[in-house]
């Protein structure tokens, strides 16, 4: 015997133990089985005692029927699926319990049936009219306006269609490829990081070409040393040569006359000065510039820093421009929340980026003279009332007074510069604990605190600006 398929066993489930048909106005009796409402009803008519169920012969309590609403669901699933596989199998139009053509409509039921469910005890009662007849008469019925509705919704939702369509074959940047769409946002934020990147490195780029001007001319220069002192040595070498090759034509006349001892004794009181040995400090001097060019590529290359001011740092008194990249002092502080992070004595901002291990730098533009301060600090360094501006206080900084240049060391450092940096170059080596500045404008050397001398723990950029006085980051 063949064995039953899962829709033949779901269709069984869905029928009434007694009719054997499907279900209808399902209720479930107190042992768990279903049935028609109307045939345990019948089964139970004339009955006063309690009655039993037809299929398990339980006892049970003749008014305790209680709808199963969700086997009912289950039950109108099942129609469906019948009536689908019926038409799935070439039967469109066909009962799927009768085999039968659906003529007949069941306007109780709202459902097709066939002749037979017109006979049928499920629809004997119920008002059935031909089906031809029913579509008519609800095509009558519906409303114009839901049919308007209904278009309305319809173009709607094909506009939105559309217009996301248009956005995602919108123009797109010129370096991408035409088959693969790419929103406008995007489009505009890669555009946007494009540009950025090309200002960038034309930048560095210009920077470079500054350094290696400066780094060509400093070397002409040498050279143009080089060639004055071997001028003056063979100079005094060729005066040498003469005056010796006087005392050789008179050693020869005196021979004559045995006046040898005489001549000697000249010959021994006069010294002869030896040409100055230039090579050893010139030698040093080109291995100082190669590795001032090595130093500053490793610096501008390597491990430079994008340092930003961190706004809820700095003090009321000093203007913070938008992008975070420069700093001036005024003598009217700003309505700012006192939060424990901000400076409040001292006219200091921190740098927004904290460093705990490797090599970075930076460049801060401090003008010409002024009062102002670079360098770096603890991520725990004093913010409120009077604090020590020494490394005993976290800070590692130059400073500058006017026409004074100090180191903040314990006590402070006086620095005898040549002249006044504009551009002040910030080094530091958080693994060897050391800090280093520079003159960015010539590559002088301004003061070097040695390795050791800031210890571990998170460190950042700090500036300090004087009343009237301005600091901008470098790009």
């Amino acid at each position: 015997m063949a064995a039953e398929s899962p829709m033949e066993s779901l269709q069984e489930e869905a029928t009434c133990p007694v009719c054997l048909e499907y279900f209808t106005e399902l209720v479930t009796l107190e042992c768990g089985h279903n049935f028609c409402r109307a045939c345990i009803s019948q089964c139970w008519e004339g009955s006063d005692t309690a009655a039993s169920c037809p299929q398990c012969r339980e006892t049970v309590q003749q008014r305790n029927l209680r709808p199963n609403k969700q086997l009912a669901n289950i039950l109108e699933l099942v129609k469906q699926l019948s009536l689908q596989a019926v038409k799935g199998a070439g039967g469109d139009g066909v009962c799927g319990e009768h085999q039968e053509a659906l003529k007949l409509f069941c306007e109780e039921d709202q459902t097709p049936i066939c002749v037979v469910c017109d006979r049928s005890r499920a629809h004997r009662a119920h008002r059935v009219v031909p089906i031809e007849e029913a579509a008519q008469e609800y095509k009558m019925k519906l409303p114009k306006s839901f049919l308007q509705m209904s278009q309305t919704l319809l173009l709607s939702k094909k506009f939105s269609l559309l217009h996301t369509q248009l956005s995602m074959k919108g123009p797109r940047a010129p370096s991408m490829s035409l088959t693969s769409p790419c929103p406008i946002f995007l489009q505009k934020q890669i555009q946007s990081e494009r540009q950025k990147i090309v200002s960038e490195f034309q930048q560095l780029q210009q920077f470079l070409e500054e350094q290696e001007r400066l780094l060509l001319a400093q070397l002409e220069k040498l050279d143009e040393e080089i060639v004055r002192i071997q001028n003056e040595n063979v100079s005094k070498l060729s005066e040498q040569i003469s005056h010796l090759s006087e005392l050789i034509s008179e050693l020869e006349g005196k021979l004559k006359y045995n006046h040898e001892k005489l001549f000697l004794f000249r010959c021994e009181k006069r010294k002869f000065q030896q040409p100055e040995e230039i090579f050893p400090e010139l030698e040093e001097r080109v291995s100082g510039f190669s590795q001032k060019a090595i130093v500053l590529l490793e610096t501008l290359g390597k491990f430079k820093a994008n340092v930003t001011l961190d706004p809820d740092t700095a003090h009321p008194e000093l203007i913070l421009c938008r992008d975070q990249k420069s700093v001036r002092r005024e003598d009217t502080e700003q309505d700012l929340p006192n939060n424990p992070e901000r400076f409040d004595s001292w006219g200091c901002v921190l740098g927004c980026e904290g460093f705990t291990s490797g090599r970075h730098c930076w460049e801060v533009e401090v003008g010409d003279g002024g009062f102002w301060a670079v360098g770096v600090a603890r991520e725990s360094v004093g913010r409120k009332g009077e604090i020590s501006r020494s490394p005993e206080g976290g800070i590692w900084a130059v400073v500058c007074l006017g026409v004074y240049f100090q180191a903040l060391t314990s006590p402070a450092t006086p620095l005898p510069l040549s002249r006044a940096p504009s551009r002040i170059r910030v080094c530091l080596d958080c693994d060897r604990g050391q800090v280093t500045f520079i003159d960015a404008g010539d590559e002088a050397p301004i003061f070097t605190f040695p390795p050791g001398s800031v210890p571990g723990g998170r460190i950042r950029p700090r500036f300090w600006a004087g009343l009237g006085s301005q600091l901008s980051l470098c790009p």
